[in-house]
């Protein structure tokens, strides 16, 4: 009887403090979203303001304030998205479309679509050497392709002006590649590297939101690696640049 009571007693004791950290992890959550949002929001209505204000009579005032007030809401709308696509993988998981590809092409194609972006901060965009012949991994190319995107646009955003992104693929085992997207930015300090795919953990609160994006890419990267059953990594040096990595199973000849 006394073994029965305390099993229930520490059941309900774990039960309990599993729901005490359920609703701080939504407190969090919750007051993140509405923080996220604030910004852009009071941004784009006080340009608005401003236009119906008198300002739109001024042709330059008028399209540099309705641009600002544009950037405004393409930040809000890629916090939406992304908001939206990271519940769908907590809630619903994420049905995956496996096949066959050639992650060299598929690299080279984020590389063009980035091309013009990378150039703004003139940062070249290569792979470590010379690719003759394809890589072949199983994976959904379209998820494999949003990873690659956030990441290289990562590198973009926060690597030196003047920089490299280099990425590589080498192989990781006899059954998968690794795939590796280097920088030389500023890097990373260590304390920041355990947290950084968190939802809305930014290293750099100011600087983060100056640059856009939603604060999601890098959880939302972590669930897709996940969804394939892979591996994501990071190693970076404070003043030297970051390497994040992933694994993906080999496509077998």
């Amino acid at each position: 009887m006394t073994k029965s009571v305390q099993d229930y007693v520490e059941g309900k004791s774990e039960e309990i403090a599993n729901l005490t950290q359920r609703d701080s992890f939504r407190r969090d959550f919750l007051g993140n979203v509405a923080h996220e949002l604030k910004t852009p929001l009071f941004t784009v209505q006080g340009y608005i303001l401003t236009l119906l204000e008198g300002a739109a009579n001024d042709k330059e005032i008028r399209d540099k304030y309705l641009e600002r007030a544009n950037k405004g809401v393409e930040r809000l709308t890629s916090i939406v998205k992304d908001l939206d696509m990271i519940g769908r993988l907590e809630t619903e998981g994420m049905k995956m479309n496996i096949q066959t590809f050639n992650i060299i092409e598929l690299i080279q194609s984020v590389f063009d679509l980035f091309e013009m972006k990378a150039k703004k901060r003139n940062i070249t965009l290569r792979f470590n050497r010379i690719y003759e012949f394809p890589y072949l991994v199983k994976g959904d190319v379209e998820r494999i392709e949003q990873v690659l995107i956030n990441l290289i646009v990562n590198s973009i955003k926060y690597g030196r002006v003047g920089g490299v992104t280099t990425v590589s693929v080498e192989p990781y085992n006899k059954n998968k590649f690794i795939v590796k997207i280097n920088d030389n930015g500023e890097g990373i300090k260590q304390e920041h590297l355990s947290r950084l795919f968190e939802r809305f953990y930014r290293v750099d609160q100011s600087r983060s939101r100056e640059q856009g994006g939603s604060g999601l890419g890098l959880s939302i990267v972590k669930h897709i690696i996940e969804a394939h059953n892979e591996t994501i990594l990071l190693k970076s040096v404070h003043g030297e640049g970051s390497e994040f990595s992933f694994t993906l199973e080999k496509a077998m000849k």
